[in-house]
């Protein structure tokens, strides 16, 4: 599992204010950069939704609801586990999805993040 999010602190003299209260570290940035890029395909976003929304979810379950085969599901859900976003659990014939709450957390914490007030333009 990922380890947790750490946040560096800005200088107060830098050209340019940053678009959050601090910069990402470079690791963090890559780490996010991999669950952003797994949510951008449509069906990898409703798959999670789907998985959120039921708590836990059999593979054999989301084939109907996105209307695709089960090889696509699993090639999805793969994609997802290994951004970090889901982890499954294999029973019998098939993996049962669960999302990973604390991931999902570190996405909300990086949008919810505020924004600063931007200090009065300066030359550089």
């Amino acid at each position: 599992m990922p380890a947790q999010l750490t946040i560096t602190e800005t200088d107060a003299d830098a050209c340019c204010v940053p678009t959050l209260a601090a910069p990402l570290a470079p690791a963090d940035a890559e780490t996010l950069a991999g669950a952003f890029a797994a949510l951008a395909d449509p069906v990898r976003l409703r798959l999670l939704s789907l998985i959120a929304a039921a708590g836990e979810c059999c593979s054999c379950d989301l084939q109907e609801p996105l209307g695709k085969s089960q090889p696509t599901v699993s090639h999805h859900t793969k994609a997802l586990a290994a951004a970090g976003l889901i982890v499954g659990e294999k029973r019998g014939k098939w993996t049962w999805w669960r999302v990973v709450p604390e991931r999902l957390d570190d996405l909300r914490h990086v949008l919810d993040t505020p924004v600063l007030t931007p200090a009065p333009m300066r030359e550089c």
